[in-house]
Order: structure tokens, then sequence, then C-alpha cells
């Protein structure tokens, strides 16, 4: 009898444990992507740059994104990856879009009159409300418009990280 009770009392607690790690994995996951700001990107105009997010479901090769409900955006960053440097102090503005297959692109983080010299940036986020069939779906993209203050005299990458809250789908 005892064996019984135990081998429950164990079971209870690996599944429950289980669904906290899941819950505590999915609850925030991130996405990136990568924008050339080349150098002949000219000043005090609007440019568009598209590339597919990646995840890190993604590099192991799983869509856990059906598990998942209640999507919203959580964190927007944007970061210079460039090995000579560089600085967001030449950007007069930033927007950051998603859209999957299928679905409306959304506004999901801004950020205009920037004025850091530092390397990475916090954007404001849009509350657009639930993100749920664009991160459900395939292919997730990322489009990034930016206004520079002044052309750039040399080629800059930007990395954009996205962080996305959820909560587990029963």
């Amino acid at each position: 009898m005892k064996n019984i009770f135990s081998t429950a009392i164990i079971a209870s607690v690996a599944l429950v444990s289980c669904g906290t790690v899941q819950s505590l994995v999915q609850n925030t996951f991130p996405y990136t992507a990568n924008v050339l700001v080349s150098t002949g990107v000219p000043a005090n105009k609007e440019v568009s740059s598209t590339a597919t997010a990646t995840n890190v479901q993604t590099w192991f090769g799983g869509n856990n994104n059906a598990k998942i409900k209640d999507v919203r955006i959580s964190d927007a960053k944007i970061s210079v990856v460039t090995p000579s440097g560089g600085n967001l102090g030449d950007f007069k503005s930033v927007k950051v879009y998603i859209s999957s297959s299928g679905t409306g692109e959304k506004l999901v983080a801004s950020r205009s009159d920037i004025s850091t010299g530092s390397s990475s940036l916090n954007l404001d986020l849009n509350d657009t409300g639930f993100l749920d069939e664009v991160v459900k779906s395939t292919g997730l993209t990322v489009r990034t418009v930016y206004e520079l203050k002044n052309q750039t005299s040399s080629d800059m990458n930007i990395k954009v990280a996205l962080n996305f809250s959820s909560v587990p789908a029963k």
C-alpha cells in the first residue's frame, strides 16, 4: 500500500513539474532578425528592411507554438552587432512590424527621436492586442522601417530582438 501511495505521489509531482517547466519555457520566447544598414542609405528618408525571424524552436526543428495562447509583445530591443562597432545615434526613428504566412502586418514596437549614442536600445511597445495568429503561423517576418539622421560612414548590422509572452494552451 505504501508503494502505491509513494508511486502516486511521485507521479503527481513529476506531472506537475513537467507542466511547470513547460509553462516557464513557453511564457516568454524570443525571435531575432538582422538588418543591414548600408553606407548608401540616405538621411531623412524612411527605409524598409524585411527579414525572416528565428527563434529557439526553429533551431531545434520543432514548433510548439500550437501549445500557447494569449501571445503579446513583452520586449523589443535593437542593438548594433557590427564587429567594428557603431552606435544607434545615427538613427532618427525605428519601427518594427511582424507578419507571417496569411496574416496582416502588425506594428509591435517603435522609437522616435533617438538620442542615445549607445549600441543598444529598448523600443517602445505597441500593444496591438493578442498576436496568436501571427506567431502561430509559419515564417514569422520582421519588417524594420528606419530613418537615419545622417548617412553612415560604414555598413552597420543591427539585431532586432523581440520577446513575446504567452500562457500555455490547455
